[in-house]
């Protein structure tokens, strides 16, 4: 399904839920596994649907256990829970407010408690709303987001880096809007754009640990995001303005992830991923 027709439609909630959505998006990865993560541990952040869905999945075809932190959205999070043990891996959901550096702790705890290790940190969970008069944006959203979006990422990278040994990878979720920018998404383009300068500093600080630090910034991909915050008549045809034509499914942003979660990536620390469509940016 790479190449759906997506008719008009919104959600009343941000994160929205997978499971309302029309189409549902692909996650379902293309190609058996080869044990790429066996014997490995990840944690993935917003890991209930979309992206992280597809990056859950694909981590536990490749032999990973799998812990999934998310917000509220508990069907979303039960239903990826069932793809993972159908591809014979292990899954805990942990739900919560990662925006605290409290839960993220308490997360990331979980996490080694329950399987006595951690080796791939997936930063990937984020809120975004569209900005439709900059002079008028509200405080909260922009504290929400910046709780989502930034802090999050900080806290659960500082609550792990105890437990990441010699060979460890974070994988941050960073957009295009962080390289191209989005008039509509300021806020939003502002917090990509942090944790893409998260990435590169913190790949710098960690290399000489040999923990690598990457980011991955997917162009407009067939999500939760995009009914939870796009009005209904935009969302048709979402993606039909990129050089392929189309929106991208969760599964092809997955790959990337696990390029440099795993040996694979081995030589690359600081480095931005784009999956998105053919869309030309600065690296």
């Amino acid at each position: 399904m790479d190449d759906p027709h997506i008719p008009a439609q919104s959600q009343d909630s941000m994160p929205a839920h997978e499971h309302k959505m029309d189409p549902a998006p692909d996650y379902e990865p293309r190609h058996p596994g080869s044990g790429k993560l066996k014997g490995k541990v990840a944690l993935v952040t917003g890991g209930d649907s979309g992206i992280g869905r597809a990056v859950s999945v694909l981590f536990a075809r490749e032999g990973a256990k799998v812990a999934i932190a998310y917000l509220e959205e508990s069907k979303d999070a039960e239903e990826t829970k069932r793809l993972v043990e159908a591809e014979g891996g292990e899954c805990l959901l942990i739900e919560g407010d990662l925006g605290g550096k409290a839960h993220c702790e308490q997360t990331v705890k979980q996490v080694v408690d329950t399987f006595g290790q951690l080796d791939v940190l997936i930063n990937n969970g984020a809120q975004q709303w569209i900005d439709e008069d900059f002079a008028e944006l509200d405080e909260e959203k922009i504290e929400r987001m910046i709780a989502s979006n930034i802090k999050a990422y900080m806290f659960t990278t500082q609550a792990a880096l105890p437990h990441l040994k010699e060979g460890a990878a974070i994988v941050n979720t960073s957009s295009v809007n962080a390289f191209a920018g989005m008039g509509s998404l300021i806020t939003y383009s502002m917090t990509r754009g942090a944790s893409l300068a998260l990435t590169r500093s913190l790949a710098s600080n960690l290399a000489d640990r040999g923990i690598r630090v990457n980011a991955v910034a997917p162009g407009p991909i067939w999500t939760p995001f995009i009914p939870g915050t796009m009005p209904a008549e935009k969302v048709e045809d979402f993606g039909s303005g990129t050089p392929m034509g189309r929106a991208g499914q969760p599964w092809e942003v997955a790959t990337a992830f696990l390029f440099l979660a795993s040996s694979d990536g081995n030589y690359y620390t600081g480095q931005t991923l784009h999956p998105n469509g053919g869309m030309v940016v600065g690296a």
